[in-house]
């Protein structure tokens, strides 16, 4: 389930620059959600759900019974941390795009002693430093140093006080199957730079299964899933001045099957007229504004596209069933 892009937080800059960097961050919230509601489809770029509220609701989702990704995930590594551990090795810089609350990380820097640092990168600047600081209470031998930022542009990367073997991107939780395949190969292409020729990646997907257990585990019956998109709306309205009525969308998730992947939805249930900024948007009954994409893959298919960004497959773990696999890549021809 991924902003505009925000500065590196040094925990020095100025009330002035916080404003103007606030200010640029809305604008071009404004201008990308302008452009994807006149598109047809419509649609809004998932990376707005991570509000506060939002990222909040997104850790009650990997809760929930039917989302059977975290737990999935957090089982193979519970099996094979030893080994995961030692396929990183010592003295990496371990980078982790989409961090969130860095809950399944905790399990890698409690195996990762000799880790010269930890970067977990986020859009939601409060949900981050937070996460943060309980970290360094954790892990005090460590290294913290987050990064604030929409991690679909390129950003610096502070520089650590330790000596850094290597750099290790970590990118788990599938959430790569947000991307569409090109963009997909953008980011992986994006993470080849970063780790250069020595450093690797470590990367989860979600496997392609049966259409039940897909359209359950985001339809949830506690309806988290449905706040959670939901909240997007209220999040236009707030922040960009917009006057959906909430109570005139609902959520959906549809898995289509041609395209492999889980889409997201806001279904339109009445005809209502949209106003943000100086635009005007006529929704009809029955139109719907696309949130998110999903996509689930297969082990093959999909070291064949990161085999593209010069990455290549050096060990796989997946759990019984096949759900889920977390991959760790190298540079190709290592």
């Amino acid at each position: 389930m991924s902003s505009p892009k925000k500065s590196p937080n040094s925990g020095n800059s100025s009330p002035e620059s916080n404003e103007a960097s606030d200010e640029s961050e809305t604008q071009t919230f404004l201008e990308n959600v302008l452009e994807g509601l006149g598109k047809a489809p419509r649609e809004i770029s998932s990376k707005y759900f991570y509000d506060q509220h939002g990222s909040e609701l997104f850790d009650q989702i990997c809760e929930l019974d039917e989302y059977y990704v975290t737990r999935t995930e957090m089982a193979i590594m519970d099996q094979f941390i030893d080994e995961i551990a030692h396929e990183l090795g010592n003295h990496v810089m371990l980078v982790e795009y989409g961090s969130g609350s860095s809950t399944k990380t905790r399990k890698l820097l409690r195996h990762l002693p000799a880790l010269a640092a930890y970067v977990p990168i986020d859009i939601s600047s409060e949900h981050l430093m937070q996460s943060s600081d309980e970290l360094r209470d954790l892990f005090p031998e460590i290294e913290i140093l987050p990064v604030v930022a929409d991690f679909t542009t390129s950003f610096p990367l502070p520089k650590p006080q330790n000596q850094t073997a290597r750099s290790v991107v970590y990118f788990p939780g599938s959430t790569i199957g947000n991307f569409p395949p090109e963009d997909a190969q953008k980011m992986l292409s994006q993470f080849s730079e970063l780790a250069g020729e020595t450093g690797g990646l470590l990367i989860g997907i979600d496997l392609q299964k049966d259409i039940a257990t897909l359209e359950a585990a985001y339809n949830d019956a506690q309806g988290v899933t449905a706040a959670f998109n939901m909240n997007l709306l209220k999040r236009i309205n707030r922040e960009l001045g917009a006057n959906f009525d909430l109570d005139g969308f609902e959520h959906r998730a549809i898995y289509c099957e041609n395209e492999g992947r889980i889409e997201m939805r806001l279904i339109c249930r009445k005809d209502q007229t949209v106003s943000i900024s100086d635009q005007v948007f006529e929704f009809q009954v029955g139109e719907h504004i696309t949130t998110e994409f999903s996509h689930k893959y297969t082990i093959d298919g999909f070291a064949k596209l990161a085999a593209q960004a010069g990455f290549f497959l050096k060990h796989q773990w997946c759990d019984p069933q096949e759900y889920f696999a977390l991959l760790y890549f190298v540079a190709d021809g290592k």
